[in-house]
């Protein structure tokens, strides 16, 4: 038998009336949104289950509103006895992930996400950073080409190494731009500017991470139960205090998941099991190895289905 890793999807995934059924069908779930609700003072599930898409489009309502759905399906399809071998989480999946290990109470977790959205909104004044997706470029030569951006004075980094084919760059408006228009000299076939708050995972959000970093100071973590495989170098981690550490290191770099699910593979992982919103991790741990079992747990049926 292989080994199974539990993974949290982060930003992107969301949609208006995710969590509703698992809410309506589980009580362990309920309890989870309506811890979520009391830890920030107001009705995130509401925003979750109801809307509008505007309002839970806004980084500070998305990232609580993203961890409570993937700790209400898990807690959902925990009823079933099923136990991860790793967890990881992307970006943001990554506070779900450390809840899912042990490591950081819900809680804590919930008001961390809100603080760890305004955060980010606030880093860099709006239309002055971007990101986009570039579909077909090999990984070196988009550095290379970044790099070269960067050398005349913009800013422009890696993001997120998707899969094989995908990567999101971030950083200032110009130089994201002149990925879009350069993509082809690292091999892109095309350039999709996406649709976020700020220039994530790019140095421009050092104000973020400095911000974040004294919130982390004051909440408590334990070392994880199962280990964790952070985003910030694809390497298992188990210790609380690095835990946090890597979270504040996690805004102003990366997320390497491609090298994550490599890892993952490595260590005999056959299955993955995504638990969240929508299937967007399915998607690309297919395209780094399609040879493994993925099975997106984002509804109360594939909850209580899959477990059976």
């Amino acid at each position: 038998m292989g080994k199974i890793a539990f993974v949290f999807p982060g930003q992107g995934a969301q949609a208006v009336g995710m969590g509703k059924d698992v809410y309506e069908s589980h009580a362990a779930a309920r309890a989870i949104f309506d811890q979520a609700d009391a830890a920030l003072g107001f009705s995130i599930s509401k925003l979750a289950f109801e809307g509008p898409d505007d309002e839970l489009r806004q980084t500070a309502n998305t990232q609580p509103a993203l961890l409570a759905t993937s700790i209400a399906l898990l807690e959902a399809y925990k009823a079933h006895g099923v136990k991860p071998d790793y967890v990881a989480g992307h970006s943001l999946g990554e506070y779900s992930a450390l809840v899912a290990a042990g490591a950081l109470a819900f809680d804590d977790a919930v008001r961390l996400v809100r603080a760890r959205g305004q955060f980010m909104e606030q880093a860099v004044p709006s239309g002055q950073g971007a990101m986009a997706a570039v579909l077909g470029a090999e990984r070196d030569a988009l550095q290379t080409l970044c790099a070269d951006i960067a050398a005349s004075g913009s800013i422009v980094e890696l993001a997120n190494v998707n899969c094989p084919g995908q990567i999101v760059v971030s950083g200032s408006a110009d130089g994201v731009a002149a990925v879009a228009e350069r993509g082809k000299e690292a091999g892109a076939k095309r350039v999709i500017p996406l649709d976020v708050s700020g220039p994530f995972h790019s140095s421009l959000m050092q104000p973020a991470a400095n911000n974040l970093s004294a919130k982390l100071a004051s909440t408590d973590f334990n070392d994880a139960q199962v280990p964790v495989v952070a985003n910030v170098h694809a390497k298992p981690v188990t210790s609380g205090q690095e835990l946090r550490e890597l979270l504040v290191k996690q805004v102003v770099s990366p997320v390497q998941w491609e090298d994550t699910i490599k890892y993952l593979i490595s260590e005999g992982v056959d299955t993955f099991v995504e638990i969240g919103s929508g299937t967007v991790l399915a998607g690309l741990i297919k395209k780094i190895d399609k040879s493994v079992q993925v099975i997106s747990i984002n509804s109360a049926e594939s909850a209580t289905a899959v477990a059976q």
